[in-house]
């Protein structure tokens, strides 16, 4: 859901690539945004003022590292498992080659709540339901936007280890997303 469609689901590219780009392999490092400094960067700065969207979520993940080159994945989702929204930027960039419209957005990112510190320093900017709008508003200040940019609370949020098959996406069954100890 954007700022310009907000009664629309859409379905857009993960991994910014910004307008101006010349080259869309610069989507693949722009998967999230730093909230500290998305007012500074000049992929961001426009967009956090122009472009902002809701990604719906149930959940996401990250890998902890244990030692070596294994890591375990964790599934963070709320406690009611109700969907939610991360906060996000968008931006369409022009295929030079095909003239194709690519709609593409990059999460923004917070530094993690006690529940989710121990796994990985950082997260997922996810949006209170009364926030939501606020977050999609036009004409919205600089000082708004900075605080809908804080961690989530770790009391309302749950979390537990899953399968590594999560790692591939050519994985596609709903138990490697179970429990497991």
């Amino acid at each position: 859901m954007t700022d310009a469609q907000p009664e629309q689901l859409q379905l857009f590219k993960w991994g910014l690539i910004p307008s101006w780009a010349k080259d869309k392999s610069i989507g693949y490092k722009m998967i999230n945004a730093r909230s500290e400094t998305v007012f500074e960067k000049p992929s961001f700065k426009k967009l956090i003022k122009q472009k902002r969207c809701l990604v719906i979520a149930d959940s996401f993940y990250e890998w902890q590292p244990l030692g070596g080159k294994k890591k375990q994945p964790f599934r963070i989702g709320l406690k009611s498992w109700d969907l939610f929204a991360f906060a996000g930027l968008w931006d369409e960039w022009a295929d030079t080659e095909t003239g194709e419209i690519v709609p593409t957005f990059t999460i923004l990112t917070t530094a993690a709540n006690s529940l989710v510190a121990p796994i990985h320093d950082r997260m997922p900017v996810i949006l209170e339901p009364d926030e939501e709008k606020l977050w999609l508003k036009k004409g919205i200040n600089d000082q708004e936007i900075l605080e809908l940019l804080s961690p989530f609370p770790e009391s309302e949020m749950m979390v537990y280890p899953v399968s590594e098959q999560v790692n591939s996406p050519a994985n596609d069954n709903p138990a490697i997303i179970e429990p497991v100890s």
